[in-house]
């Protein structure tokens, strides 16, 4: 690191060499490893790491490691704080353009970044087809739901119906201004108010209540979840009507449901009482109830319970979303 008593000689000395100023013009320009430097110089790598210690030392370039790799680039110099090393740089800089070793330094830096840019893309051209094998999953997908939730506005008031122990709410948590869970069971409630009850700054209330005849204002909300519920509705119309109802002009709604199958045994083991829905049957249910903007999201997703000989099956789901008009 330079010091107080670094004198003007020192400093002068340190730039007098054209291979210095080289090595500065090139850093500017890209940050480089040490071997990328030596290629883009024209120069063995033993013949520029003494400039590079001798560089570092006046605190002119930063370095970062990878792996076994250093990468170089010429630091920053505040306005106000900049050393004597900055300045005389900063003035001396601009009359490498007229210098031939400069222009053949720019054509070899352009071919080496050629090969760096051709080096990263076949790698991901050759791994692509198995990328999603070899990166990985995510444990839980949660990271993934809380990038998209953080695209919200932060004064946003969002409806859960039919939370049940609030598996979808979870994304919520934080990113909306009030999160209001509705449920007909005081146990599901109960639940998913042990999920969610967190530090947060989202206000969060659990209220009992059909989804037929909503605990909500007109208008109380910004946006209406409603996940994996219709089909156990004796009237899937109501409750979209009752979305409708409690929205914000220009709020939105969506819901995921369950394409129609045939697992009879869902009925009595997960009290279902519609075998999944028909997509457009709740698009209807949509459009009657005054949204606009219906719209059909298929998902490459698929629910998986097990059966109760301990079977898992995979039945497909969709999701319907809309708007109520503005005014």
């Amino acid at each position: 690191m330079p010091t107080a008593d670094v004198t003007l000689n020192d400093v002068l000395k340190l730039l007098a060499e054209p291979v210095r100023l080289r090595v500065l013009a090139l850093l500017e320009r890209a940050e480089l490893s040490v071997g990328e430097l030596a290629q883009a110089l024209g120069m063995a790598q033993s013949r520029v790491s003494n400039h590079l210690r001798l560089l570092r030392d006046a605190d002119l370039l930063l370095e970062r490691h990878v792996g076994a790799s250093t990468f170089l680039r010429v630091s920053d110099a505040r306005d106000g704080d900049a050393s004597s090393h900055h300045r005389i740089w900063a003035a001396l800089k601009s009359e490498l353009a007229q210098s031939p070793e400069h222009t053949a330094d720019l054509a070899r830096l352009e071919r080496v970044l050629a090969a760096r840019r051709t080096k990263d893309g076949d790698f991901f051209d050759r791994v692509a087809t198995e990328w999603d094998k070899i990166a990985g999953d995510f444990a839980t997908g949660e990271a993934r739901q809380r990038l998209l939730s953080h695209l919200l506005p932060r004064e946003f008031v969002v409806a859960d119906l039919g939370c049940g122990t609030g598996y979808i709410a979870d994304a919520l948590l934080g990113q909306c201004s009030k999160l209001i869970c509705v449920d007909r069971s005081e146990a599901m409630l109960e639940q998913a108010s042990k999920r969610l009850t967190r530090a947060g700054h989202t206000a969060l209330e659990m209220r009992r209540g059909e989804l037929d005849a909503l605990p909500l204002a007109d208008g109380e909300v910004d946006g209406v979840l409603c996940g994996m519920v219709l089909h156990h509705l004796a009237n899937p119309d109501a409750a979209v009507r009752e979305m409708h109802r409690i929205l914000k002009a220009g709020g939105s709604a969506a819901v995921l449901e369950l394409a129609p199958h045939k697992e009879g045994w869902m009925r009595e083991a997960l009290g279902d009482r519609h075998l999944g829905l028909e997509a457009k049957d709740v698009l209807t249910a949509f459009t009657r109830a005054g949204f606009v903007d219906v719209a059909l999201d298929p998902l490459s997703d698929q629910y998986c319970p097990r059966t109760p000989d301990g079977d898992e099956c995979s039945l497909a789901l969709y999701i319907v979303r809309g708007r109520k008009k503005s005014p």
